[in-house]
Parts: structure tokens; sequence; C-alpha cells
């Protein structure tokens, strides 16, 4: 996997709408975040352009993005926000730039179709990581650490124990994202390579017979031949119905993960969380699971 080239404090990092739009003060802030850690910022227009839910047509928003990679100044991008509309726009970026200049593609959720088109069509790592519509929200050290992995840091992570999970330890490429995201992918040029993977995920405002169905879905498609282990994040405001569906998420992951023999450690600091630790994709993990708790350490570079 290529790696992007690390930033230093002075480099430059751009705003630009994949999906929704983000009123002015809330970039404005976002953007003294940023610079109050050494680094400038590049506002595409369009990011507090409302059309409808979205910050532009999909076409703007192709375009802006396209023109932020021809910045040869900007050195890491971040979606202004999510909630829905890069899959509308993927189609319309012209990876070839990308490839032919990486740099740092940073967001979450809406944006892990983003990140599997990283991982798929150019072999190269992404920052899974907070959006500046959430910079204000985050916990304590998050923002400094996700500049800090920008910059070339690669911390180790110690989390959990939780009752649901697998012991064992495994090494692989990361890959993953928002599940929802990610089944949206399937069968496209965009979902990510799973085969000697560590699959990350996460989830939010789903009832539990969605993240069943979903899970089912990846699983009957074959796509995750050759896993090695899987971890995973916060599934946030779940909801069932009148009429139990009978298992939690916790429940419905480890009953059909649990049987393929693989590391798996649940309780993640990542995804709709103010605690949204920074991952990064594509790069070497190893993975160790274990009763007296978890840890994800980089392998390499």
């Amino acid at each position: 996997m290529k790696c992007p080239e690390p930033l230093r404090r002075g480099d430059v990092v751009g705003f630009v709408p994949t999906a929704r739009f983000l009123p002015e003060s809330e970039i404005e802030r976002a953007v003294r975040s940023v610079e109050g850690l050494g680094y400038r910022v590049e506002v595409h227009p369009l990011c507090s352009k409302g059309f409808h839910q979205f910050g532009g047509s999909d076409s703007e928003r192709s375009e802006a993005f396209n023109s932020m990679l021809d910045r040869t100044d900007i050195k890491a991008l971040f979606a202004v926000r999510g909630g829905y509309g890069t899959v509308r726009m993927i189609d319309g970026i012209d990876f070839e730039r990308l490839r032919q200049r990486p740099l740092w593609i940073c967001g979450y959720s809406d944006l892990s179709i983003l990140h599997g088109a990283c991982n798929a069509r150019l072999s190269m790592m992404s920052l899974h990581c907070s959006m500046p519509v959430s910079f204000g929200a985050l916990a304590d050290g998050v923002l400094e650490q996700t500049f800090d992995f920008l910059s070339g840091a690669r911390e180790t992570i110690a989390f959990g124990p939780t009752e649901w999970d697998v012991p064992g330890k495994a090494q692989g490429t990361l890959a993953g994202g928002n599940l929802s995201v990610l089944c949206s992918a399937l069968g496209s040029p965009d979902f990510p390579v799973l085969r000697d993977a560590i699959l990350f995920l996460e989830d939010v405002d789903e009832y539990y017979y969605h993240i069943d169905r979903m899970l089912r879905a990846l699983w009957r498609s074959g796509s995750l031949e050759g896993l090695r282990g899987l971890v995973l994040g916060g599934f946030t405001l779940m909801k069932d119905h009148e009429i139990p569906f009978g298992q939690n998420c916790e429940q419905v992951i480890r009953e059909l993960f649990g049987t393929l023999g693989i590391p798996i450690a649940f309780g993640f600091p990542a995804g709709h969380l103010s605690e949204n630790r920074p991952l990064v994709l594509g790069a070497k993990v190893e993975l160790t699971s274990s009763t007296n708790g978890h840890s994800l350490r980089y392998v390499d570079r």
C-alpha cells in the first residue's frame, strides 16, 4: 500500500464537501482548531453551499474534489461532513490524479466508500477519522492524535475487553469503515480487499435486524474469505422493534464471525463517538484480543 507523504507543521489541509454542507460558522470553528495545531486550511467555497441537503450538486461536488487534487500544496483532504452523498459523486472523481499524487483522504462514516476506493482502486492508505463537523465535540486529545497520525505517528491503541470477544492474535492490512456504506459498495470497484485483512466495522442509528441483514450480505457474498481478524468500533443508537428481534449487535456479530477462528475485539474507540480515534486504513497492523484487553499495533509505516 502506498503511503501519502506525512504532514509537517505549516502544511495545507483542504476541506471539501463530498456529502452534506456545513454552515460557515461551523467551518470557521473547525478551521481555528486546525490552525491551532500549526497547519493552514484551504476551504472549498462549496463547503457551505446548500443544494437540498448536499454541499452542491453531485457534479459540483466531484469537480470541487478534483480541483482540490490539483492543488499541489494540499497534503490532506478532509470531507467537511458525512451524512449521505459520497456515493453519488464518487464516479466523477478523477482517480488518476490521486494515483499520480497520493495525498491523505480523511473522514469516516459516509466517506467509507472513498476509503474503499483508495484501498481497491489505488492500493493507497487513507485515514479513518473525525471530520470538521465534529472537531469541536471530540474527546480530549483525539484531534491532536489525528494530526499526529497524518504526520507519521503510529501509536498502539489499547481497549476492551468485553464478554463478546474471541481471543487470538493476527496480522493483516487494516480495512473497513461504516457497515451500511460497505454493504452499499458490494460488487463495485470501491469495495475494499478483505482477504488477509483486519476488518474494522462501526455503524449508527440502525435496527438490530438491519445489522444482521448487512452482515449476512457480506457473509453470503464471499467477501469475508481469508479475513484475518475483526475489530468492532461504536455501534451507537441501535434500535429494536416493539416485538424484539431477539439478538443485539454483539450477539449477531459473535454468532456469524465466531465460527471463523479469527480474533474478534469489541469496543475499539472509533465511530460515531466523541472518542473517535484515527485508523490508518491500508496499513499493516497486528490485532491482539485477550481476556485482559486488546491492542491494535501498527507493524510498519
